[in-house]
């Protein structure tokens, strides 16, 4: 009664993303607003899981308003056996003109 092991699959590249990147708009920064703002990358995998992977990101590189404290968290949301979002977000008056992340997918 045994299942026979399923080998382990392991998937990752570098993502950078920025102002030429249609939709940035992470170096804007609104009058009297202290809300966060995010910008979605959408990672589709070369092959999809058997099952949903677990997802590690690492920030890579940066490129940041000096003038302003620098802000920014990166989260791996919505993992499907297919890809997932990764969220860059910065708050108040900091300006990101561009992220580079590395990510790394493992699962059967």
């Amino acid at each position: 009664m045994h299942a026979p092991p399923v080998p382990w699959k392991v998937l990752s590249s570098s993502v950078g993303v920025g102002i030429l990147t249609p939709g940035w708009t992470l170096d804007i920064v609104y009058p009297h607003s202290e809300n966060s703002r995010s910008f979605v990358v959408d990672v589709v995998f070369d092959s999809s899981f058997a099952a949903i992977p677990v997802v590690h990101l690492g920030l890579t590189g940066f490129d940041i308003d000096r003038r302003e404290s620098a802000r920014i968290t990166l989260k791996a949301e919505n993992i499907t056996v297919s890809g997932f979002q990764a969220v860059i977000s910065t708050w108040n008056a900091s300006r990101l003109f561009a992220v580079e992340f590395h990510w790394l997918a493992i699962g059967a």
